[in-house]
């Protein structure tokens, strides 16, 4: 369920002054976040990243370039 753009969420402040978000909001962001990032995650990466950071796994492993 959306809410309302001037429905304001249940927050609080820390002792830091931050803002802190309820349970209830955390649960309910974290869902929405999967939901709209999942079939992200199930797309094949482009060949060129891919390159790149293998590229980088070998210069972080002291391994020269193929």
């Amino acid at each position: 369920m959306l809410r309302d753009e001037h429905e304001e969420l249940p927050v609080a402040s820390s002792e830091t002054g931050g803002i802190v978000l309820s349970e209830m909001t955390r649960l309910r962001l974290g869902r929405q976040l999967q939901a709209m990032y999942e079939p992200v995650i199930d797309e094949p990466l482009d060949p060129r990243l891919a390159e790149l950071m293998m590229q980088l796994d070998r210069d972080k492993a002291g391994k020269p370039h193929a």
